[in-house]
């Protein structure tokens, strides 16, 4: 089943005819606690009117777990969801990769919907059919490929993010222009993300989604042009995993709430829940509802970046990669992202979480590369020597 990407102006209207026009006999929302507080306002009154159930977990990819997955299965099934049920997955790329495989595994399969809140999961985690959990420390390392019947995109969700999210969905962009054109890119790396004319990065995001689906059109099961998707992402995801090991999920279940989202309710969009009669579990929002990194989290799209330097460096070295283009684009990430705290003590570490990544084959770590900008070479390999200069040169050498 094809998804269908709509750039929207009005989520109201939108939502309303995308859920019209899915089969549905109940409909079950997933958020997490940050974005039901945030994002779920714009849309509530409309859940509202369908007798949504709210199912809410707690946010950050520390929690995109088996635990998580379980629980949100066991909310549906406790809700009474049916094969012909319909989940909306409403919040960033956590919610839409692990909702998307809850939904591909729920009965075997039921409709979902995803609908973006950052912009990371606009341009990347909720198109393409990708859905999944961390598992054994590793990212994304069980899901399938389902794709959404509709995923709606609509930057009116981008004024609850702080400036680190903005940055992180934007690396992804500029992944895209570098495996597309060099006019994309040209834009891309001079454009202010840290003061973002909106109006500009909604016209940017689309045509980031376009490059996007034109290579799943071609590619939907990872085969072959779809791996020019992964660049940046052997050494990102490594890095990503890294930062992931130095941290902790909180004790307890992942599921904050399930409950019906009542209109009055929807209406005043409270801070605090309560339990419809019959019981759902009360939560309390957090004191002040902001979209923004926990602290020393690596988030995914700054992993991304600073892989898109390794990856480019060897490029260079390997694929004829022009350096010019190296260093402005290298200067660029330094300018908006910082650095990266790793140590070259840590590269046995981040070489063996490169070896578990799921694009190699035979223990061998393998990339994608670029000759020049939308000159991709996919199937590419590295030796550790070359790894580990790539790993100097994001640490020290741009």
């Amino acid at each position: 089943m094809q998804q269908r990407v709509i750039i929207s102006q009005d989520i109201e209207h939108d939502l309303a005819q995308a859920i019209a026009e899915t089969e549905h006999d109940r409909v079950f929302v997933l958020t997490d606690d940050i974005t039901q507080e945030c994002c779920l306002p714009k849309v509530a009154v409309l859940f509202a009117k369908h007798n949504a159930t709210i199912i809410t977990i707690r946010h950050d990819d520390t929690n995109k777990t088996l635990a998580t997955l379980a629980d949100v299965w066991t909310a549906l099934q406790q809700g009474g969801a049916t094969r012909h049920s319909l989940l909306v997955n409403l919040g960033g790329g956590m919610v839409t990769d692990l909702g998307g495989f809850a939904a591909a595994t729920f009965k075997r399969g039921i409709n979902f919907i995803n609908i973006p809140t950052t912009l990371l999961a606009m341009v990347d985690a909720a198109v393409g059919g990708k859905t999944g959990i961390n598992f054994g420390g590793l990212k994304n390392e069980v899901g399938a490929f389902a794709n959404a019947r509709y995923v709606i995109v609509n930057t009116c969700f981008l004024d609850t993010l702080d400036t680190a999210n903005l940055c992180s969905g934007y690396a992804e962009m500029l992944k895209h222009s570098l495996i597309s054109n060099a006019q994309m890119w040209a834009e891309h790396v001079n454009f202010d993300i840290l003061q973002p004319d909106i109006a500009e990065l909604q016209r940017m995001v689309a045509a980031s989604i376009a490059v996007k689906e034109h290579i799943v059109a071609d590619d939907p099961h990872e085969h072959g042009i779809r791996k020019a998707l992964n660049f940046g992402h052997t050494i990102g995801h490594a890095l990503e995993e890294f930062s992931m090991q130095q941290s902790t999920p909180p004790p307890g279940g992942a599921v904050v709430s399930a409950r019906l989202l009542p209109l009055a309710r929807a209406r005043t969009a409270p801070t605090k829940q309560e339990a419809p009669k019959g019981g759902a579990v009360v939560s309390t929002a957090p004191t002040k509802p902001t979209n923004q990194t926990p602290p020393g989290t690596l988030l995914h799209g700054y992993a991304v970046a600073f892989g898109l330097i390794g990856e480019l460096y060897i490029s260079a070295r390997k694929a004829g990669f022009p350096t010019a283009r190296l260093h402005q684009t290298a200067r660029f990430i330094r300018e908006n992202y910082g650095a990266v705290a790793f140590t070259c003590d840590d590269y046995p570490t981040l070489l063996n979480l490169m070896r578990h990544d799921k694009k190699n084959t035979s223990g061998t770590i393998n990339f994608t590369l670029l000759h020049d900008i939308g000159d991709i070479r996919i199937n590419q390999t590295a030796t550790d020597e070359e790894i580990r200069e790539a790993l100097d040169f994001i640490r020290e050498g741009y």
